[in-house]
């Protein structure tokens, strides 16, 4: 009996999970329309979103147009209920973005405020997200928490930043950087963010590898709807395998690393540290620009074409490159094809769509998750 109430308690979770993501993915809809493509009856369909409106997540919005019949009601996702906010962090830079329930970004700014592991670092950040609050007119009890993007090794586990070359620390727990903030807060790499944002409006079951193209070179595993973290949650770190046997030193210590050649210094240094002006030069046809980026491309696509080969998913280039790559991703496309052994015509490399604040949305995104999947 026991066991029988149990699962019919994780059957009603499950389908009020479900709907509710249905109303937030399809934006105003019916009961009838819920239990029609969701393939659940109607009386049950009316009795969770009937819950959901009592707790604030749904409301009414007037009704649906006459299909013959008695007219709908109209429901749709309270989208500004619930709020989440993004926190990226940079050797030299922190990006903010807040966002609704439905991951719609409300606000973003990216400001300079170069790290330091000390308490008056996150003492700054702290009162600039507050600040940043205040300009949106974000109503500070309808905030699910914060989440926090490094670059570098987060290890849920432990609850610990454990490493991070960038920003020169390790070891670094949780509670030391949360206890800065008056709200819950979440812990992400870097790559894993642009991941989760780059998959969270896409279909259930995407399946991708996000290959982060920055100052450092780092990856995700995204897999429907959730990110595989690995073993040692090192999943995905692409920018230590070797492309090149003793090769070009890498700031790991190793030598012949995919970062030491497909980072995005690697461009930018060419154009004055400004990657977008090394993308102008080249779209202008400037003989060393595009000297550099062919060399760039020749390791890159040995890269793409073995997480390819490995994986077989497409490939989504995000960071700094990935945003800036606009056409020239064909270039890269055309010697990816030349190496895959299986001669795959349709392109399996792709630009990311999140062009600004990737990372920051994807931690936001997350805070968003975690709570709906509790719904």
């Amino acid at each position: 009996m026991d066991k029988k109430k149990i699962t019919n308690m994780e059957v009603k979770k499950k389908n009020r999970n479900e709907v509710f993501r249905y109303i937030c993915k399809h934006g105003t809809v019916s009961n009838p329309d819920i239990s029609y493509n969701m393939k659940i009856s109607l009386p049950t369909a009316t009795q969770i979103t009937k819950e959901l409106i009592a707790e604030g997540l749904l409301e009414e919005k007037g009704e649906l147009e006459s299909t013959g019949g008695r007219r709908a009601k109209a429901l749709s996702a309270v989208v500004n209920g619930r709020l989440a906010v993004g926190l990226d962090i940079t050797k030299n830079h922190i990006a903010l973005v807040l966002t609704n329930i439905v991951g719609e970004i409300l606000k973003y700014e990216r400001i300079h405020q170069p790290y330091a592991p000390e308490e008056a670092y996150y003492q700054t950040v702290s009162k600039r997200l507050e600040l940043f609050l205040d300009e949106s007119g974000a109503d500070r009890s309808r905030i699910l928490g914060v989440g926090i993007s490094f670059p570098g090794i987060i290890d849920l586990d432990i609850g610990q930043i454990t490493y991070s070359h960038i920003l020169g620390v390790e070891a670094v727990p949780f509670h030391t950087v949360s206890a800065f903030f008056p709200y819950p807060c979440f812990f992400l790499n870097d790559a894993n963010a642009g991941a989760y944002a780059e998959g969270f409006h896409g279909e259930e079951e995407e399946h991708f590898f996000y290959l982060s193209l920055s100052n450092t070179v780092g990856g995700a595993i995204y897999n429907g709807n959730e990110l595989i973290q690995g073993k040692n949650f090192r999943c995905g770190e692409v920018g230590h395998m070797t492309v090149v046997n003793d090769g070009e030193n890498c700031y790991c210590g190793k030598r012949g690393c995919l970062d030491a050649y497909c980072a995005a210094w690697r461009l930018s240094d060419a154009a004055d540290g400004k990657l977008e002006q090394f993308f102008c030069l080249l779209d202008k046809g400037d003989v060393e620009a595009v000297k550099i980026w062919n060399t760039y491309t020749d390791y890159l696509s040995i890269a793409v074409n073995n997480i390819h080969m490995v994986l077989d998913c497409d490939i989504v280039l995000g960071g700094y490159v990935g945003s800036c790559i606009g056409t020239h991703i064909q270039e890269l496309w055309d010697k990816v094809a030349k190496r895959n052994t299986f001669e795959e015509k349709e392109p399996y490399v792709k630009a990311c769509n999140y062009k600004v604040a990737a990372a920051a949305l994807g931690a936001a995104l997350k805070v968003i998750e975690t709570f709906v999947s509790k719904i």
